[in-house]
């Protein structure tokens, strides 16, 4: 049998390999081949840096004696005993629709064609390739397409981000998740790394060809296609897109955290949800070469090392300020999707090999802060994107000031803002409530005591808004709306997920349950 070894210690300026390595570290030289499955950099010790493995071997000895001798770095690797998949018996009267082709509606659709359920997808926005055309027009000062931009379209919000794929779940289903991707063209590496990205530029062409792939099985995709309305008599019975009806009786939400006009149709249908906690802030941008050095040392630009992130958090009380969507290498890019408001992002494509590194930097608000109707959350939202737009111009340049300035404790700085179609400088503390200025200022004080520098040297650009969905469209343990049968609320958008892997996984669990209930489309 296989077995795992654990803590494989290699220093970044050692020409030692995984394989020499695992030789020294087990004391047996038939060691077989060596799968990385995973890798992280160990930076405590800024004069130590050391890459840390995990391998999977299948050594010519007794693998019992050997993980006896390693004690817990080492764990035999049984085989997984999983069974057919059991189809359900419920006939299907028409193909299911899934609204929302991000990461929970591309992974749910991918699940259902394998499976012969023969979906069709229907996505507000456009095909990746004309979606890229829409976003770099904004960007370069061009008019907002409303229903087609970094919020919409295929792929969904992660295609213009950095394609991060860390989660905080622990679903065995990650492991497919990374593996279909690397399948479909994302860097092998992505599934051992233990903060893997893709990279924006190499998700776009990895999203195209699951699309392809999906199509080949029997899927149906039709982009520039909206979700208006439902039809429900305790069950649903048919969807309205782009203003014809049409029959349906399984449908999955994976509308994404932006889709405020769904949420507005889906809770006049009576559709049971409520407000959400999320979070709000700026991002923040430093000289990347600033950030290496701060988390490497004198290690920092060593050609082995990548970018240095880091993760950063402050508390005071029920209230948490904190880093969110790191970009190192990467720009700040305008994410509205809404006439008359800003909004901002992180993107980093994968070399990460941009001037700046950006993190949004965010604190927690709860329906106490914004009011518990169901789409106060969404109201609070556009509140502060509008105000924003003003500020910059209203002409979707953002509002920006640097970091000593906004702490009133210098005034300028070194770090050039990134944000496309531009910024305006002034004083962005008139974006938020004065208890949201004041957690941000109490968390840039605690994080530059852990990152030297970081309250002087950066910039701020705003507002980041859309960290989550403002809403949770409720859903029984069958995953099934617990207004309506047939409706199935999925992902980000629906409150169940945060971010491109758990957003993926829940697309899986969805189509799942769907199979284990219903038969395959003959």
């Amino acid at each position: 049998m296989p077995i795992r070894i654990n803590n494989i210690k290699i220093p970044v300026n050692s020409d030692i390999t995984i394989e020499e390595a695992v030789i020294k570290k087990t004391g047996i030289s038939d060691i077989g081949d060596v799968r990385i499955i995973k890798k992280s950099v160990d930076a405590r010790k800024k004069g130590e840096l050391k890459f840390v493995y995990s391998v999977i071997i299948d050594p010519d000895c007794n693998q019992e004696k050997l993980a006896a001798k390693l004690g817990a770095d080492a764990v035999i690797v049984k085989k997984s005993e999983s069974g057919p998949i059991v189809y359900g018996s419920k006939k299907l009267l028409s193909r299911p629709v899934i609204a929302g082709f991000g990461p929970a509606g591309i992974f749910a659709s991918y699940v259902l064609a394998k499976n012969g359920y023969k979906p069709i997808v229907i996505e507000r926005g456009g095909d990746v390739e004309k979606r890229d055309m829409a976003v770099k027009s904004f960007w370069n000062g061009g008019g907002l397409d409303p229903e087609n931009n970094v919020q919409f379209g295929e792929g969904g919000a992660g295609t213009f981000s950095d394609g991060k794929l860390t989660t905080r779940i622990n679903d065995a289903r990650c492991t497919f998740v990374l593996e279909t991707f690397a399948a479909f063209g994302a860097p092998e590496e992505i599934t051992y790394q233990a903060k893997p990205h893709i990279g924006t530029d190499k998700l776009k062409t990895v999203v195209a060809e699951m699309r392809k792939e999906i199509i080949s099985l029997g899927g149906e995709i039709r982009f520039f296609s909206k979700l208006e309305d439902v039809r429900i008599n305790d069950s649903l019975e048919a969807v309205k897109i782009n203003g014809q009806w049409q029959e349906c009786e399984v449908l999955i939400l994976a509308i994404g955290h932006s889709a405020r006009d769904t949420f507005e149709m889906l809770f006049k249908k009576g559709i049971k949800m409520e407000p959400k906690p999320f979070s709000v802030g700026f991002r923040v941008e430093h000289k990347q070469e600033m950030i290496d050095r701060a988390m490497y040392g004198d290690f920092a630009g060593h050609p082995k090392l990548s970018h240095a992130d880091y993760a950063l958090s402050y508390r005071e009380g029920e209230r948490g300020v904190y880093s969110f969507c790191m970009c190192p290498g990467g720009s700040v890019v305008a994410a509205a999707s809404e006439e008359g408001g800003v909004v901002t992002n992180g993107m980093s494509e994968y070399a990460r090999d941009k001037e700046n590194a950006n993190s949004a930097i965010v604190v927690s608000v709860t329906p106490e802060d914004f009011g518990s109707g169901a789409l106060d959350g969404v109201a609070f939202q556009r509140e502060i994107e509008k105000r924003a737009f003003a500020l910059g111009g209203k002409n979707y340049k953002a509002p920006c000031q640097y970091l000593n300035e906004f702490l009133g404790t210098g005034n300028g700085g070194n770090t050039a803002p990134s944000y496309l179609p531009g910024v305006e400088f002034t004083d962005i503390s008139k974006i938020y409530p004065e208890f949201i200025n004041d957690m941000l200022k109490a968390g840039f004080g605690e994080f530059d005591k852990k990152i030297k520098g970081f309250a002087s040297g950066g910039v701020l650009t705003g507002p980041e808004t859309r960290t989550s969905s403002p809403v949770c469209i409720r859903r029984n343990e069958e995953f099934v709306s617990e207004t309506a049968d047939g409706i199935y609320p999925c992902g980000e958008g629906a409150g169940y997920a945060g971010g491109i892997m758990s957003a993926a996984v829940d697309g899986i669990k969805i189509a799942e349950k769907i199979i284990s209930v219903y038969a395959p489309i003959n």
